[in-house]
């Protein structure tokens, strides 16, 4: 089970860097365009469309760890991240439409012969933009107090 003590200890895991307000928007973005990208293929190619649907979520997300200084290239380990800080800004039922979208993603990209149900595709698909709005909003909500007692709590489990 992934947890942020194993998270922090892998080579790609969870570090601290330098909070970074450009990164944040370019990720922001990204997002944006996963969007985009979801809604042309969402009806020509599902793979793609649900792949987009997650991505969108997954850079959203990150801009707010890099608005943080936090860097994570585990996408297991971004869940946690969320799921231990910041469910202030975030609720349980977005963690769970993310992971959702992460396994859908998985299975219709590793597992190509498997049937994905319609009414779970639509629904993730339904809301990838309110989860980027969300996103977009925790961004312009979060301020230096909130950035530092983050980065104090993640510091500690990092040394753990």
């Amino acid at each position: 089970m992934v947890n942020i003590s194993w998270c922090c200890k892998q080579k790609d895991g969870i570090k601290l860097i330098e909070p970074n307000d450009n990164l944040a928007q370019a990720y922001s973005q990204m997002a944006e365009d996963a969007i985009g990208t979801m809604n042309r293929e969402k009806n020509q190619n599902l793979i793609f469309g649900i792949s987009a649907c997650y991505y969108s979520m997954y850079y959203s997300l990150y801009s707010i760890m890099i608005k943080l200084g936090v860097k994570c290239e585990i996408h297991s380990c971004r869940l946690e991240f969320m799921r231990q800080f910041l469910l202030g800004y975030y609720s349980q039922e977005d963690l769970k439409l993310i992971k959702k979208s992460f396994d859908l993603r998985s299975l219709a990209q590793y597992y190509p012969s498997k049937i994905i149900k319609k009414e779970d595709s639509d629904f993730i698909i339904s809301q990838a933009p309110i989860f980027l709005n969300k996103s977009k909003e925790i961004l312009l909500k979060i301020n230096q107090k909130d950035i530092e007692k983050i980065r104090g709590e993640l510091s500690k489990a990092i040394k753990n």
